[in-house]
């Protein structure tokens, strides 16, 4: 590893606390800036304060379609993404893909690359592909006794949280796609102009910008990683307890019973291949105009519950992968009432209109878009979902793309950037792949940074060109 590489991780572990100090560092700061930016005038510091804890408390449990449900279907893309990715097929790919990974510099090329591809079809696949591929080259390493930066490694397998909100599972788009999605969120912002219905695949997902992005992501990002990695040198021979994803299964002959069902390959590949037929029904009677419409936050979890019963084969197969899946994303689950407490505060203080209208306010129609995408960078940071994200900032750039005479999907586009971006600075999507690769968040944020800086040039110069 060289001089620089140690310099950066030692300043980023000095500096950086836990996610979950973090969180609630964020939470303390979002107080304070509700209280001294937007407290009335006839309302005293005392008062106003315990109406910024009310809105805090009433987040942590919100129980709204944008709160504690929404929560849990993102529990359940990732432990049902990670369950996949311990399946026979993605095991045999990976191990596939282990051959071209002979030092830090490959290493990280075959990663980053894999993540990226996994993310753009679903961000829960992505994150769990990448961080158990990161694993699987850091055990190789291990039992071959050779150094790697296995950091980087593990920031290869990061940078799929990059290219996630502009992929096929991305939080704005694909809420935008559903019918009269958008005159209702309007309507509830008490908004008076004529909005469209949806916004259809081919102008968001599918649109040429985006696609040009995805396929700038897909070259540029591991290009970067790997000269980063020829630069960096290697670091260390990773340590591990116990190797990843192994679990004991008892044979079926030693069963009697109901328990056989358990343990049947029969059952489980009957019962997948079900799900999978309902998934495939559910997509074809779509009804809607949209492309794509059918796809959703439901319709993504009920495909990922199918492939992996599918290919797992066997109920005790399947419940082993969802017990060891769960371990890894319990930082996540407690952290989740934290930040919607913290969306609560945002939303009720009209924290996060003024940031948005502060930048707005100065923005054209040409300019709308860079500017949306900046201010999606910074409120990611307070809200780092970009489902809730998009219900509260969503509303505010609809009406501002509609009052400009802006181009409204762009707009979208420019706000899952901006949101996706700062996703290298703001570690808590980083919980899942922190607990599987054994890395602590300093050792992958100096090269993170450097992928923000990558990403800022990279969507920033798409917007402003295209």
């Amino acid at each position: 590893m060289s001089k620089r590489s140690k310099q950066l991780i030692s300043i980023f572990k000095r500096i950086l606390p836990s996610p979950f100090t973090i969180a609630i560092l964020l939470t303390i700061l979002t107080v304070l800036l509700a209280l001294f930016l937007t407290k009335p005038p006839e309302s005293s510091h005392g008062d106003y304060l315990i109406y910024l804890f009310s809105s805090w408390e009433e987040g942590l449990w919100d129980d709204s379609a944008g709160g504690l449900y929404f929560a849990f279907q993102m529990m359940l893309v990732l432990v049902l993404g990670h369950v996949l990715a311990l399946t026979g097929p993605v095991d045999r790919l990976i191990k596939a893909l282990l051959v071209y990974c002979r030092n830090t510099a490959s290493s990280v090329f075959v990663v980053a690359i894999g993540a990226i591809v996994m993310g753009l079809f679903n961000w829960g696949l992505g994150l769990i592909f990448g961080a158990i591929l990161a694993r699987k080259v850091g055990e190789k390493f291990a039992h071959q006794g050779k150094t790697i930066n296995y950091g980087l490694v593990g920031a290869a397998a990061y940078s799929t949280m990059m290219v996630w909100h502009g992929g096929l599972s991305g939080s704005a788009t694909t809420k935008a796609m559903e019918e009269g999605c958008i005159p209702a969120m309007m309507e509830r912002m008490g908004g008076t102009g004529s909005y469209p219905e949806f916004l259809p695949f081919d102008s968001t997902i599918g649109s040429g910008m985006n696609i040009l992005v995805a396929v700038l992501c897909v070259v540029l990002i591991p290009l970067f990683l790997y000269f980063i990695a020829r630069k960096s040198g290697d670091g260390f021979v990773p340590k591990f307890s116990k190797q990843f994803g192994k679990t004991a299964e008892d044979p079926i002959g030693k069963m009697k019973g109901a328990e056989r069902l358990d343990y049947s390959k029969l059952v489980g590949t009957f019962l997948g291949l079900g799900i999978l037929v309902l998934v495939v029904i559910k997509a074809m009677n779509y009804q809607g105009e949209s492309t794509l419409g059918f796809i959703n936050l439901n319709f993504i979890n009920l495909s990922l519950l199918g492939m992996s019963i599918f290919f797992h084969r066997s109920i005790n197969n399947f419940i082993n992968a969802v017990q060891l899946s769960i371990g890894d994303i319990s930082g996540i689950l407690i952290q989740f009432p934290l930040y919607f407490g913290i969306l609560g505060i945002m939303k009720s203080s009209g924290l996060i209109t003024l940031f948005s209208d502060s930048i707005i306010a100065i923005a054209t129609d040409y300019s709308l878009p860079i500017y949306t995408f900046i201010s999606a960078g910074v409120v990611n940071f307070f809200v780092p979902s970009g489902g809730g994200q998009w219900a509260i900032q969503g509303p505010i750039l609809i009406e501002a793309a509609t009052q400009l005479g802006a181009d409204l999907p762009k707009t979208v586009l420019a706000m899952s950037y901006g949101d996706q971006l700062t996703n290298m600075l703001q570690p808590f999507w980083a919980l899942p792949l922190l607990g599987i690769t054994k890395l602590k968040p300093y050792q992958i944020l100096p090269y993170t940074f450097l992928l923000f800086v990558l990403g800022v040039i990279l969507f920033g110069g798409v917007l402003l060109i295209w």
